[in-house]
């Protein structure tokens, strides 16, 4: 094809794309920041950074065509968040995704400027991230990933599955309000329940162990696991304790459960992040985040690993399996 036809048949081909993706094409490259608190190679990450990108080009916007998305992974480490955080606000993004709480902070330490979306944060405005859910103020939004009062059903989930528990360890990191607002819901359906609750703090591995040892010396005995990111961290060491401890456990996440704990109930992980595509569109075209009101879960899934219930010595209740999204044989 001659090089004038080529040009026509571009032209052309041009003139029948939508207004909004003439204008996004004829644009200047937009940049996107996303900040994980994974490491790179870990499995979690792939799933949902593709729902993030499903989600952008669904509304016009390809990265490496009109838009360009730089990635950093902190791993967990606090100082490494803070150094990517201010790499990422140095190449002046249009707007930047932060994956949870603990990426928030460091990106609203690096500037008060930049959009912020967040994709996973449990109380933002406890958390000070914003000043309301309705009218989140400032230069951040995003997805809250549920409310403390939901921690009760992890305890309620606990004696349906195990009704002969009677005490209840709950593994929290005590330094983040996460983790406290959590175990005071769990505190407060406790009575009702007729269980005794028991805070054990996570700080390193040989904590864990000590207090999940200590703990199982006695009978009837459970666990809850906290959301913090800090015990993600432990998550083999901890599903391997209560295994080895036959304590029977309730997890925040689907992920615990695929790594061998006995059941999870928590909100859908990767869905804020197709969701959180929807915003960071709306920021391009030019929303401002103080606009944009922070929006509650729609899914929530319940996961079971029958093979651990087995180990355990456990039968689930076939009302829980039938609830069950998902049930690892």
């Amino acid at each position: 094809m001659r090089r004038r036809d080529f040009i026509k048949a571009i032209a052309s081909s041009a003139a029948g794309w939508p207004l909004s993706a003439r204008a996004q094409q004829s644009g200047r490259i937009r940049r996107i920041g996303v900040l994980m608190s994974y490491t790179e190679d870990n499995p979690d990450a792939p799933p949902r950074l593709a729902a993030f990108a499903q989600g952008l080009q669904e509304l016009g916007w390809t990265n490496g065509g009109n838009i360009h998305i730089e990635y950093r992974y902190s791993g967990g480490d606090a100082e490494r968040a803070r150094k990517y955080a201010a790499e990422l606000v140095a190449l002046a993004p249009d707007v930047i995704l932060a994956g949870n709480t603990s990426t928030v902070g460091p990106l609203q330490q690096a500037t008060r400027t930049v959009p912020i979306v967040f994709a996973g944060v449990v109380d933002p405005v406890a958390a000070g991230f914003v000043d309301s859910l309705a009218r989140p103020g400032g230069n951040t939004t995003g997805f809250a990933q549920f409310e403390y009062s939901m921690s009760g059903k992890w305890l309620e989930l606990l004696k349906e599955i195990a009704p002969g528990v009677a005490r209840v360890a709950v593994l929290r990191d005590p330094t983040t309000t996460v983790d406290t607002g959590e175990f005071a819901a769990i505190q407060t359906a406790a009575p009702s329940l007729g269980v005794e609750v028991t805070p054990l703090s996570v700080r390193d591995s040989d904590e864990i162990e000590r207090g999940i040892s200590a703990f199982a010396r006695a009978s009837n005995g459970g666990l809850i696991v906290a959301g913090s990111p800090a015990i993600t961290r432990h998550s083999k060491l901890i599903t391997t304790l209560a295994v080895r401890h036959r304590l029977p456990a309730v997890y925040p996440y689907r992920y615990w459960v695929t790594a061998g704990g006995l059941i999870s109930y928590g909100p859908d992980r990767v869905d804020p992040f197709r969701r959180a595509a929807v915003y960071v569109d709306r920021i391009l075209k030019g929303e401002k985040p103080a606009d944009l009101p922070v929006q509650a879960p729609t899914k929530y899934e319940l996961v079971v690993n029958l093979k651990t219930a087995k180990a355990l010595g456990l039968t689930i209740p076939q009302s829980v399996r039938t609830r069950a999204d998902e049930v690892i044989e």
